[in-house]
């Protein structure tokens, strides 16, 4: 399951202290790994920062509680794109990787 969570640029600094918090726990960000994407580079609301999560749905409803304070869930269209956008940046760094170990 693919989530995309949005936060304003002035709660940065606490979304990441949330983001890195216990790193080595069963439910924590760092093991189910996350991408942080800044809105104007991703195309998207330039006063925000979007969270990309893939993991499964057990995980979020711990990490929603978590994210709360800092950050929600995006619009349906625009979690769409992020992650279509997300997804083609992965396969392109996948094909460029074999091609340099073929």
């Amino acid at each position: 399951m693919k989530r995309v969570y949005e936060c304003d640029n002035a709660k940065k600094a606490e979304l990441t202290k949330i983001l890195e918090a216990d790193p080595y726990a069963d439910d924590s960000f760092a093991r189910v790994g996350y991408k942080l994407k800044d809105g104007l580079v991703i195309g998207h609301d330039p006063k925000k920062g979007y969270i990309y999560i893939s993991a499964e749905e057990e995980f979020f409803k711990k990490a929603e509680e978590k994210l709360k304070p800092v950050a929600s869930r995006c619009k349906v269209e625009v979690e769409k794109d992020i992650v279509a956008k997300i997804q083609k940046e992965e396969e392109e760094a996948e094909s460029g990787f074999g091609a340099i170990f073929g």
